[in-house]
């Protein structure tokens, strides 16, 4: 059997769990899809410059969720022109173009500052 004991109250817990549930605003979102969209564009692979300036988010608010998403708007023939470049692709002659991960490192920065403005909001006294 397991027991515990507490005096006191639960008022910080309560304070801070209430803060947890509220999560980030979802306006502040719009700030960091802003800067989402900076990175890729700037991380993106140049030819054209047609990817780089297709980059795009979206912030959506479901039941218990709001998400952020990232997409790319340039799509050549049915095949998403970012995905390629990320992963790479089979040429017409039979070739291989080698992909070079330019999302994830650029990305990563806004998804850490959304978690590190996130933590804070949650636990300022």
């Amino acid at each position: 059997m397991i027991t515990f004991k507490s005096r006191g109250n639960w008022d910080i817990t309560t304070r801070f769990l209430e803060r947890a549930k509220k999560g980030i605003n979802i306006r502040s979102l719009d700030k960091y899809g802003r800067q989402g969209v900076a990175a890729l564009r700037s991380a993106t692979p140049v030819d054209t410059g047609l990817t780089s300036q297709s980059w795009y988010y979206q912030v959506t608010q479901k039941k218990g969720l709001v998400e952020i998403v990232f997409l790319n708007s340039n799509v050549q023939n049915g095949i998403p022109i970012a995905i390629i470049l990320q992963y790479g692709h089979g040429t017409r002659n039979g070739g291989y173009v080698q992909g070079r991960d330019y999302i994830n490192p650029a990305i990563q920065p806004i998804f850490d500052k959304i978690v590190e403005d996130a933590w804070r909001e949650v636990t300022r006294g």
